[in-house]
C-alpha cells in the first residue's frame, strides 16, 4: 500500500511538472510569435508599444536566454541591429541546441536593413502563423 501511495504521488507530481513545462513552452512560443510580428511590421525601429512588449519578453527570466537576446536585439534596432546584437544572433545560430525556428529568426534579425525583406516576412509568417 505504501508503494502504491508513493507511485501515485510521483505520477501526480510528474504530471504537474509536465504541465508546467508545457505552459512554459507555450509562453515561449507566444513570445517568439510576438517578436516575429514586431519584425514583420518593423519600419526602421520598433514603436514604443513594441519596445514595451519586447522589454516584457527580455525581462522574463523564465524564458531561454536566446529568446531574451532576440527581444533585446529587436528592441534596440535603429535601421539595423547593433554590432552586439549581431554577435548574439550569430551565437544563437551557432548553438546546436537552439530550435531551427530560433536560428532562422536570429538570422533575420541580424540582417535587417531598415525593414525585414519580403522573403524574411514570408519565412516568419510560415514559422509563426
Amino acid at each position: 500500500m505504501k508503494n502504491l501511495t508513493k507511485t501515485l504521488i510521483f505520477l501526480a507530481l510528474s504530471g504537474l511538472f509536465a504541465q508546467s513545462a508545457l505552459a512554459q513552452d507555450a509562453a515561449a512560443t507566444a513570445a517568439m510569435k510576438e517578436i516575429a510580428d514586431i519584425i514583420t511590421n518593423l519600419n526602421h525601429f520598433p514603436s514604443d508599444e513594441d519596445k514595451a512588449a519586447l522589454a516584457e519578453i527580455s525581462g522574463n527570466m523564465s524564458f531561454p536566454q536566446g529568446l531574451r537576446d532576440m527581444a533585446d536585439a529587436v528592441a534596440n534596432i535603429s535601421h539595423s541591429a547593433t554590432a552586439e546584437a549581431k554577435e548574439a544572433m550569430a551565437a544563437i545560430q551557432a548553438n546546436a541546441q537552439a530550435p531551427e525556428a530560433a536560428k532562422e529568426m536570429a538570422a533575420i534579425i541580424a540582417n535587417i536593413n531598415h525593414t525585414a525583406s519580403a522573403e524574411a516576412k514570408q519565412t516568419l509568417a510560415a514559422l509563426f502563423p
